[in-house]
């Protein structure tokens, strides 16, 4: 089935892949995956928020379990990243059927939109909006290179914009959820295995710099006249690698706007986008602000005098030490109570007991949901407030926050970004969240038992978003399952699996799928 994706949106110059949300390429996918659940006699139901769901079986009635993930790509990604969990789901079922399993659940394929974000800068826009993390306003506000918004865009693609947001009718069909994925690392080639799963999903968030200065001539312009903001991306592109050392956690600049972008002028305005990562949600907020400070230590506002600062990185006193507010928790597990991730991606084994961390699944059913309507978690997200996505979908969160200020009490959440700003002269930072996810540890009671369904596999961290995170999260039982890539190379056309390996994977999920509809 992976041959039959290969052409679309692909780009014959390079190999990479250009599938962006809601472009004519994801719109031919869309149309794949159609084909692929009518050809196999599956209930096809597109959300209110663009996710497909293939049904084998009615899960109105019991909630289901679902395996998937994405089909659109990141600009010059790969080919596995996304559509080999939705290749590998449709093929889970096929040896299901084949086995002559009868499951005792409804059986569910599910394809969420707009995973990578690459259009609209915000990333699994599809299960955010299902579970109330992203305010739809937002949402339909969020626009791409060329100025559109996700609005025109839906719009042009046939559907109504007005549906967008929480769907709890949806989110109660899903008893427990596994993606399958392209492992994005070399932990499973360095380990000589084909499969595993995983332990939990780190913290991780996107945050925009607006750079400004004052356009003018390259000719003529004195370097003692110039406000060149191109001088700052410089200092930040630096900064976040030195940052991210300091911090044990990962920080990349790989996106970035210059105006006017002309050879022969100085830019007025550059916009960068910081993408940071880490083992704990402290870490990641101090590195940002450790960033902040650096951009910031020659103006005259005193923004790294010691003094309290709030911004989109949370609230930081002095030096180090990170206060619990706005929704920072000082136990760095991201707004959950059992526990972090190791400070680096570790691996453990299932029945090695280390690394395990979580307690076991309450209700004894192995991390199945069963007959509830609504999530049983709420997740803490930056700028104060509690998103919590049971009934209703409580979007409770303070919105903006600007350097030294206060927060705006009208915001909502993952759906109202924050803001940090200061000035140098003509040079003026400014910082806005675009994203949060807090740490995921998947459920315990789920992770084992899929870890012994897909034979004794090795347990990893991942450093990568995911949707399976974004639900789990919202309180839906989730894992996550991946294949091994020898190059240990993704999000670019390196990026690779073996044909016996993405077998393997399919028949763990095919188990795991037999064990979880028993």
């Amino acid at each position: 089935m992976l041959d039959a994706l290969a052409h679309v949106g692909r780009d014959p110059a390079t190999g990479g892949y250009v599938r962006d949300a809601w472009s004519d390429a994801d719109l031919e996918l869309r149309g794949w995956f159609a084909g692929e659940s009518a050809r196999r006699g599956l209930d096809l139901n597109e959300d209110r928020n663009g996710n497909l769901w293939a049904w084998w079986g009615d899960p109105s009635g019991e909630p289901g379990v679902v395996a998937g993930s994405h089909l659109d790509s990141v600009r010059q990604g790969g080919a596995y990243d996304g559509p080999l969990g939705v290749v590998s789901a449709f093929a889970a079922l096929d040896l299901l059927r084949e086995r002559g399993f009868r499951p005792g659940r409804p059986v569910g394929v599910a394809c969420f939109t707009d995973e990578e974000g690459a259009r609209f800068g915000v990333p699994c826009v599809g299960s955010r909006l299902l579970t109330g993390v992203l305010a739809p306003e937002r949402a339909l506000g969020l626009t791409d290179d060329r100025g559109d918004t996700l609005a025109d865009v839906l719009i042009r693609a046939g559907r109504d914009p007005r549906g967008l947001g929480p769907d709890p009718e949806t989110l109660a069909t899903v008893g427990a959820f596994v993606e399958l994925h392209v492992e994005q690392g070399r932990a499973l080639a360095a380990l000589d295995r084909p499969v595993g799963a995983g332990l939990s999903i780190w913290p991780h968030g996107r945050w925009r710099f607006d750079l400004r200065g004052r356009a003018d001539h390259a000719g003529t312009t004195r370097l003692t006249d110039r406000d060149d903001p191109m001088l700052l991306l410089a200092r930040l592109v630096l900064s976040a690698r030195s940052a991210a050392a300091r911090h044990e956690a990962l920080a990349t600049v790989g996106k970035v706007l210059v105006t006017p972008n002309n050879a022969n002028a100085i830019p007025g305005h550059v916009a960068a986008w910081l993408d940071a990562r880490g083992p704990t949600e402290a870490s990641v907020r101090a590195l940002v602000r450790d960033l902040y400070d650096q951009l910031t230590d020659d103006t005259p506002t005193g923004t790294n005098s010691g003094g309290r600062i709030e911004g989109p990185w949370g609230e930081i006193a002095g030096e180090g030490e990170i206060r619990p507010g706005r929704g920072l928790n000082p136990s760095g597990s991201g707004g959950f109570s059992e526990g972090s991730a190791s400070s680096r991606a570790n691996m453990t084994f299932p029945e090695g007991g280390g690394g395990l961390s979580g307690g076991a699944d309450p209700s004894g059913n192995g991390g199945f949901r069963g007959g509830s309507a609504s999530p049983r978690a709420s997740a803490s997200f930056p700028g104060g407030g509690e998103v919590s996505t049971g009934e209703g979908a409580n979007l409770s969160g303070a919105g903006e926050v600007s350097a030294g200020g206060g927060a705006n009490p009208s915001g909502g959440g993952e759906g109202s970004p924050g803001r940090g700003g200061s000035s140098s002269g003509g040079r003026v930072v400014e910082v806005r969240e675009e994203s949060w996810t807090p740490l995921v540890e998947f459920e315990r009671g789920l992770r084992e038992r899929v870890a012994r369904a897909a034979g004794e596999v090795p347990v990893l961290a991942t450093g990568a978003g995911h949707d399976a995170g974004i639900l789990a999260a919202a309180g839906v039982p989730a894992a996550m399952l991946f294949v091994r890539n020898p190059t240990g190379v993704s999000h670019s056309p390196e990026e690779h699996a073996e044909e016996a390996d993405c077998r393997a994977g399919v028949i763990a999920l095919a188990d795991v799928l037999e064990e979880l509809c028993r």
